[in-house]
């Protein structure tokens, strides 16, 4: 009988961990939502996967290696690609083959409608330090900087800056910091999926129909390629003097749109926007996935961090709304104040929803590409707030 004793180990398993079961639940939820409603299903569909197999019994897939035994596939893609940050860096080399800032070079000003999105960022870091000093949760500052980078809507950076935060703290003594990669993931990539439902109530509710019918002609203001190839260059080495820490994830996305707009190397750009793109979103989001455990969110904690990450997105949408109508008062050439919507650095899905709403108001109201300027802008306003943190709060919580 002995010899057949393996067989039960993992009905065994489940009686010894229900939550488990829980978490299958979980992540036929997020199936659900990739596959039948198709909200961002290249990201959801594996992130989905990756926690399911993270919660099957014996957990065979995510063992860490020992000197006996080899470990779990997705314990080496988690130690080789996710805490070394080479998958989140990858992300963003295929998204700047993938991007055009032409909107943004033709029209300068978008970039400020960019930047304001991130007050959400820091919007849910006040509100989770908050919570922290309160006893509400067990958050430090390490943790809330991982949670208010939901509001930037963008997943790469969710992951960049939650891996360094979580190394940070384990290397400084005596400080624990909770592991929140996977929540504070799964929450951006949730809400940019989301961004159809959350956005559009938010903007009604900060504008008039007046202002959103407001057209926003598209010149066709010329962009040389000297200029587009020019950019990456000149934008790669003003980060890195300026937020040297963000010189990573802007460089690695620079580095992706110079291949992209150089026009010599075609099949790199091709490569970077495709087929590596969608090799290393498989990896990734299995490796997301593998982050979440039962024992790790099934926690109160981690629900809370899905309220922020509300909170978060919710603010960065609103002070974008918010800013271009400030900037309507200034100048003579008006914006349509839901354009700020967009950026939040969720491309190009911001920018559709925008255009989406102001068809809705006026059928002949095409503002996508003025959408697309903040929103790309949104993108590297993001990266540079991760840096701003990574380089100043370390040393406020003496690491």
């Amino acid at each position: 009988m002995d010899d057949f004793s393996g067989i039960w180990e993992g009905i065994t398993a489940i009686g010894d961990d229900p939550k488990m079961v829980v978490m299958w639940g979980i992540a036929a939820f997020l199936m659900y939502f990739g596959i039948a409603r198709k909200k961002e299903p290249l990201l959801l569909v594996p992130i989905s996967a990756g926690l399911l197999f993270a919660n099957l019994p014996l957990g065979e897939f995510t063992k860490a290696a020992t000197d006996a035994e080899i470990g779990g596939f997705l314990f080496y893609t988690t130690e080789v690609g996710l805490i070394t940050d080479v998958l989140p860096l990858l992300i963003f080399l295929g998204m700047g083959a993938a991007t055009d800032f032409e909107p943004v070079l033709a029209y300068p000003r978008m970039f400020l409608l960019g930047a304001a999105a991130q007050f959400g960022v820091f919007f849910a870091l006040i509100g989770a330090v908050l919570l922290g000093m309160w006893g509400v949760f067990d958050f430090g500052l390490l943790e809330a900087s991982s949670i208010g980078i939901i509001g930037g809507a963008d997943g790469p950076t969710t992951i960049f800056i939650a891996t360094r935060m979580r190394e940070i703290g384990h290397s400084t003594v005596g400080l624990e910091v909770e592991d929140i990669v996977g929540a504070t993931t799964v929450a951006a990539y949730s809400y940019m999926a989301l961004i159809p439902l959350i956005q559009p109530p938010i903007i009604k509710l900060l504008t008039t129909k007046k202002e959103r019918l407001i057209r926003m002609p598209y010149s066709n203001r010329p962009v040389s390629v000297r200029m587009k190839i020019l950019f990456p260059i000149v934008t790669t080495v003003l980060i890195a003097i300026l937020v040297p820490k963000a010189a990573p994830l802007v460089g690695m996305m620079m580095f992706g749109n110079l291949i992209r707009e150089s026009g010599v190397v075609e099949r790199l750009s091709s490569t970077a926007q495709n087929e590596m793109m969608n090799i290393v979103i498989i990896v990734l989001g299995l490796t997301v996935g593998a982050t979440m455990p039962a024992e790790v969110f099934l926690k109160w904690q981690t629900i809370s961090i899905f309220v922020l990450g509300l909170v978060a997105f919710m603010s960065a949408t609103a002070s974008g709304v918010l800013l271009a109508k400030l900037m309507n008062v200034f100048s003579k050439e008006k914006i349509n104040p839901m354009v700020g919507a967009a950026g939040v650095s969720a491309v190009p899905m911001a920018a559709r929803v925008v255009q989406s709403m102001a068809t809705k108001e006026d059928p002949q109201n095409f503002i996508l590409m003025h959408a697309m300027g903040p929103n790309v802008a949104g993108v590297i306003g993001t990266a540079t707030v991760a840096g701003v943190l990574l380089a100043v709060v370390p040393s406020l919580v003496g690491a």
